[in-house]
């Protein structure tokens, strides 16, 4: 296949960048060029399936260099977006760099809170009555740097910055806290605009857009591409070409960026930031109002509004109200010449017009929203507010005057991508209106064998798991397998609370070593777990998608029981009846498809290289059981299948057995 007349053959192209990178090219490789680069030829949409180990990567970077479009690419991951930047892209440009007779240059663009502010860093962090009366760096000087984890993190970040040549948060090796991070950053509402900072013209943020403003491709993520869609101000440049990698998070992601939270101490930060530069009467009302919420969120109950109570409402009006007020009092000095003032300013106006902005959001209810309330023992109540679907937003915003490319390993769910289509807002393939965008669907496949690498288990013989926990045959079967496996545990629980518990019982019955999340970080426990053969690793979601770990460190992955989503998760509990009241099967459309991408990103876990061999053991009967097991286990992959508790038993035995005399020889 030619990406253009005369030009270099794809397959030629592809095969000089995978000698670049070190790899080897693999059929779905080459099938999901070819795709790539028909669905930017031929400006229609591509959702491709590429499982682990196809070089997904340069199948689509490949075709997207040699089109000679502006392209950017969409991750939900760090690690993701440092192997592009840092290793993909390097060696591909530079392979294909005689094959095109030009140089395509590629740059990173993130939110600007991920670069370090110089104007923070030199002036310091307008104060607020809550941090004391000394700035943190002159805190951190008088004592040597000594006294605090957050001193000794500010002064290094001192030094960084002399040193850095992006100021980007990720480049800093070991980081720092959050804490540190927030006293030397800013948002995109806070910042005071390069025309008007002293350092405007040194500014990381602004030096990384124009890097990606002459880059023929842009590295982001997805909440960056969420915000350039739903706020309506570019902040990516204008470009033919996106293609969204881990596109199954692409949904969630849109969703966290669309969500609003007003919550008591936010208000107040406001309010204190306000009250230092408006006028009195001003201030007392946005006070009065920040009182009256406060009081109403100490007693409120978790859960979702289908309708606000009307003390609740009356308060948020006022808040809205007179938030607005202020919002006006702060915009008539707001383009002014500069002061000492205005970073204080700045920092006041974007609080104050996000207590505006969610408060009115609140206050409309409207249909295609979603209010709930929350409560967390540390942050006490917050009300959030979110879409009910996000498909609408983003077919309008997502799929058109481009060419889009979405792929992951987990795009086929039940066999079919049109549950993941729906959610992004395509109709059914094949069934294309004038209101639904062309789109294709594609699966490479995977280049491992997955009947001869690897045992699907499921405990059909368990009791089936109900709400209140304590399963104790659930544990027996768990350590069962454990013993006979070595170790070598990835266990995958649906909540931190069932982690806890398998770990406190099993560390009392079993030799091997439990790792629980949230102990140390997770980088920490998985490299631990990688190193150390007979450690096992317990926790919860991030476990679920986040573990890369090939080899005979990981050769049983656990899933206690199907992660279905919480029955009163106010979201997906909406989002479920939505589909009801359409004539929709709200369970399969929602409950069962969150389950099956959750399921397929777990299992994927246990296979990660072509040596590899292991199982995935499901302690929960309703996979064979239930009549949407089918779907469940044909969203995984296609794994040897059993409900022989002996014969896993024996088949862990074996591959543990096989470990360790390669391990020995």
């Amino acid at each position: 296949m030619t990406v253009t007349s005369g030009g270099p053959a794809l397959t030629d192209l592809l095969h000089a960048a995978v000698t670049a990178v070190g790899g080897s090219e693999r059929p779905g490789q080459v099938a999901m060029a070819q795709a790539v680069a028909e669905a930017i030829h031929g400006g229609t949409h591509l959702l491709a399936q590429a499982g682990t180990g196809t070089g997904k990567s340069l199948g689509y970077l490949v075709p997207a260099l040699a089109g000679g479009d502006r392209v950017v690419v969409a991750t939900a991951t760090l690690a993701l977006q440092r192997q592009l930047v840092e290793r993909d892209l390097p060696r591909t440009v530079e392979a294909l760099r005689p094959l095109l007779r030009r140089r395509p240059e590629f740059a990173t663009l993130k939110g600007r809170a991920n670069y370090l502010c110089l104007h923070r860093l030199h002036e310091g962090v307008p104060q607020e009555e809550d941090q004391g009366l000394f700035d943190p760096f002159e805190a951190a000087e008088r004592s040597g740097g000594a006294s605090s984890k957050l001193g000794k993190d500010l002064l290094r970040l001192r030094d960084w910055a002399d040193e850095s040549e992006t100021g980007d948060r990720d480049e800093l090796t070991p980081g720092v806290s959050d804490r540190a991070w927030s006293q030397v950053s800013v948002s995109s509402r806070e910042c005071l605009g390069a025309s008007k900072c002293a350092y405007g013209a040194e500014c990381f943020a602004e030096a990384a857009r124009e890097r990606a403003k002459v880059a023929d491709v842009i590295v982001t993520n997805h909440a960056l591409l969420a915000i350039d869609a739903i706020e309506g101000a570019p902040v990516l440049p204008g470009h033919e070409v996106l293609i969204v990698d881990e596109a199954h998070e692409l949904v969630s992601r849109v969703t966290g960026v669309a969500t609003g939270e007003l919550n008591p101490g936010s208000v107040g930060r406001a309010v204190r930031r306000a009250a230092k530069i408006v006028d009195e009467k001003a201030a007392d009302a946005m006070l009065t109002a920040s009182e009256t919420f406060e009081r109403l969120m100490d007693v409120a109950e978790p859960g979702r509004l289908t309708e606000l109570p009307e003390d609740l409402a009356y308060a948020l009006v006022a808040l809205r109200d007179a938030a607005r007020t202020v919002i006006t009092a702060l915009g008539a000095t707001r383009d002014a010449a500069l002061s000492d003032e205005d970073a204080v300013r700045k920092q006041a106006l974007a609080s104050v017009e996000h207590v505006h902005e969610v408060a009115e959001r609140l206050v409309e209810s409207s249909e295609f929203d979603v209010i709930w309330c929350e409560r967390h023992e540390r942050y006490g109540a917050s009300l959030r507010v979110a879409p009910l679907s996000v498909s609408g937003l983003l077919r309008e915003k997502l799929f058109t005057e481009r060419s889009v490319v979405l792929t992951s390993a987990t795009l086929k769910l039940g066999g079919d991508f049109n549950g993941v289509g729906a959610s992004l807002g395509l109709a059914p393939e094949g069934a294309h209106g004038e209101e639904f965008p062309e789109w294709k669907g594609l699966d490479v496949g995977s280049p491992f064998d997955y009947p001869k690498q690897g045992i699907l288990y499921v405990a059909k013989h368990l009791a089936t798991p109900g709400r209140e926990g304590g399963r104790a045959d659930m544990l027996e079967e768990l350590a069962g397998l454990i013993e006979a496996a070595g170790g070598r545990t990835l266990g995958l629980f649906s909540s931190m609370r069932a982690a806890q518990a398998a770990a406190e019982e099993l560390r009392g019955r079993l030799e091997m070593p439990i790792l629980l999340q949230g102990e140390e970080t997770l980088g920490e426990l998985i490299r631990t777990f990688a190193e150390d053969e007979p450690t096992c690793l317990f926790g919860t979601l991030s476990l679920w998608q986040g573990v890369d770990v090939p080899g005979p460190s990981c050769q049983l992955v656990v899933m206690d029981r199907i992660p279905f989503p919480r029955p009163d998760d106010p979201l997906l509990s909406a989002r479920q009846k939505a589909v009801e009241e359409a004539g929709g099967n709200g369970f399969m459309a929602v409950a069962a498809t969150h389950a099956a991408l959750l399921m397929a990103q777990g299992a994927g876990r246990l296979v990660r290289a072509t040596g590899d061999r292991g199982v995935v053991a499901v302690l929960d009967p309703r996979l064979a059981k239930a009549r949407y097991g089918s779907f469940l286990r044909a969203s995984m992959p296609d794994f040897w299948t059993t409900t022989d508790r002996n014969q896993v038993r024996r088949s862990l035995a074996a591959i543990d057995a096989a470990a360790r005399k390669a391990a020995a020889s």
